[in-house]
């Protein structure tokens, strides 16, 4: 009985150290993941995370090109980045959605959207989904603020109304901008992201 034990402890060791580490979802203050991994912009530039943090931080939004939640968030999205980059913090759009990058999420589909869409900030391919496993992030779109020292401040929804724009109560990344640039704690940093789910490859 007790080498059967012994045998099936070591099973249980040996399986657990071939498991693939999970990711866990980001809390506010944690670090800016993948900081330093390469992607290819719609311009055909590679960048990074990092090398995209400007002065006062990084927006971090995961999109797509054909969300019904995205086309409702156009103007939005739009305002919230100009915004930002006005003031000094970095924007990079990701495109995660891998299982349809034959189709309507190509590069191509990215860059007519984008020139379309008159974007003035990074949009780049994620391939294998890698930043948005490092992320958690599930949804389109989904953002994710940090400060000048690559800290989690805010993430979640563009406001408290995704679906329409006419009810919208609270601007809740513009207000988390805000208090990030004043050096104020972010009052609600974490909200309900609520998208069209991210395409992964099975």
């Amino acid at each position: 009985m007790m080498k059967a034990t012994f045998y099936l402890s070591c099973c249980t060791v040996l399986l657990s150290s071939f498991q693939p580490e999970l990711e866990t979802p980001l809390e506010p203050g944690a670090l800016l993941p993948k900081s330093e991994l390469t992607c290819t912009d719609v311009s055909g530039k590679e960048i990074s995370l990092n090398t995209a943090r400007q002065e006062n931080g990084l927006l971090v939004i995961f999109c797509s090109n054909n969300c019904p939640y995205m086309q409702r968030n156009h103007d939005r999205l739009r305002e919230v980045c100009t915004y930002a980059r006005k003031n000094n913090i970095g924007v990079v759009m990701v495109n995660s959605n891998e299982a349809a990058r034959n189709g309507p999420e190509s590069f191509a589909a990215m860059k007519e959207y984008a020139a379309k869409q008159q974007f003035s900030w990074y949009y780049v391919v994620d391939k294998k989904a890698v930043l948005a496993d490092a992320f958690d992030a599930n949804h389109t779109p989904e953002c994710f603020l940090f400060n000048k020292n690559s800290r989690l401040t805010y993430k979640g929804g563009i406001d408290d109304s995704p679906g329409n724009a006419d009810a919208v109560k609270t601007r809740l990344l513009h207000n988390a901008i805000n208090e990030m640039l004043t050096g104020k704690p972010v009052a609600v940093n974490t909200s309900h992201s609520l998208g069209c789910n991210i395409k992964r490859n099975l």
